[in-house]
């Protein structure tokens, strides 16, 4: 058994090092097909670029690209089965084409038009065509829907609006949900706890499922502002999720996670202050998602606020301001997501950076610890 074990951990750092020398032998070609086509982070709808930040206006965005590229190459080619690494792929993919349009419409789509209810309302009141009033009245609820969600963003801005976002993450989340559901196995109708042992909740891991894939995508997204913490702080979490899973004994995605790990270092070696590019939100929804599925195909659903603490520390203080903004009109924190605020404090990024991950290094390492109490 232990050398099975030792032959496991083996295969796993191959996938970490072939991975990582993969992803670093193409990464000069990402590169330069960002510049040449001028896919570079504008200031037009970003508030965060100004003062020091402003020097990040030209950077290239859809690093993440990297990323997600080197793993489906890499999982398609060596780690490919349909039990356990089709659908987190399938996944994976689909948030990433979400965020890798919203990155593209950003800064070559045309800005939104953006109605009020109100003028809904006025127009129901005094259209005189029949038809026209009973379409806004057919649309009203979904207008209610757009105009409520678009608290959740800062700008109406040129891209996929949250509505629109929470509609495919929520597709996303769906199918994670169907195949845990359905193809996994009723042993899957259980949900872990730590220290609690693992009570059965039927048809409830639905919409659990679909909650937290939606979440971490955003907690992810949220927290991509500065250069090197959505690389590093993956890098951990994507570690603990491999370690977990070998003790699991869950193969395919032990050698899934070291395959995230790999292409991780490859993209934050380019990440780190002065970033060569950054992530967008091709990378941070696509790993986010592909965060949450793995930790729920192992069972581990509640272990991912753990694994993903500082993404959820991120997202909580968005909707912290929010409340206090939208009901107290007021702020709480100089400026959301809390690494801006520690920014207005005067903290250098690296120091910001840099603290964030060994918080969330150590929550990792709770996140494994807890995972060893069945």
């Amino acid at each position: 058994t232990t050398t099975m074990n030792m032959g496991l951990i083996q295969h796993a750092l191959t996938y970490i090092i072939f991975s990582a020398i993969g992803a670093f032998l193409w990464a000069p070609l990402l590169t330069k097909f960002l510049y040449k086509y001028k896919i570079t982070r504008r200031d037009e709808f970003d508030f965060s670029l100004k003062g020091e930040r402003s020097q990040k206006v030209g950077t290239p965005i859809m690093g993440g690209l990297l990323v997600i590229v080197t793993v489906v190459i890499v999982t398609l080619i060596f780690n490919w089965n349909r039990e356990n690494t089709y659908v987190p792929i399938a996944v994976m993919v689909i948030a990433a084409l979400l965020g890798g349009a919203d990155d593209l419409l950003n800064i070559f789509g045309k800005k939104r038009r953006d109605r009020k209810i109100s003028h809904i309302l006025n127009l129901i009141k005094v259209h005189k065509s029949i038809t026209m009033k009973l379409w806004y009245i057919f649309i009203l609820p979904w207008e209610i829907f757009r105009r409520a969600t678009a608290i959740l963003g800062s700008h109406p801005g040129k891209g996929i609006q949250v509505h629109e976002k929470l509609i495919f993450q929520f597709l996303a989340g769906a199918i994670t949900a169907w195949w845990i559901y359905v193809k996994l196995g009723i042993q899957w109708h259980s949900l872990w706890i730590p220290f609690d042992g693992t009570p059965y909740v039927g048809w409830w891991i639905i919409p659990i499922v679909v909650f937290f894939v939606v979440l971490t995508a955003n907690a992810v997204n949220f927290a991509d502002g500065l250069d090197g913490l959505v690389g590093g702080s993956l890098i951990l979490t994507f570690l603990g999720l491999m370690i977990i899973s070998w003790t699991e004994g869950r193969v395919s995605f032990m050698y899934l996670n070291a395959t995230v790990v790999g292409a991780l270092v490859a993209y934050t070696y380019f990440n780190i202050k002065p970033a060569r590019f950054q992530m967008g939100d091709v990378g941070s929804l696509g790993l986010g998602a592909l965060l949450a599925i793995n930790a729920i195909a192992i069972n581990r659903t509640m272990l991912i606020p753990f694994l993903g603490f500082i993404f959820y520390v991120e997202v909580i203080s968005v909707f912290i301001q929010i409340f206090f903004r939208r009901l107290l009109g007021r702020r709480f924190f100089k400026m959301a997501p809390i690494h801006h605020h520690f920014e207005f404090r005067g903290w250098s990024e690296e120091k910001i950076v840099m603290r964030f991950w060994l918080i969330h290094g150590f929550f990792v390492i709770l996140a494994i610890w807890m995972s060893l109490y069945k």
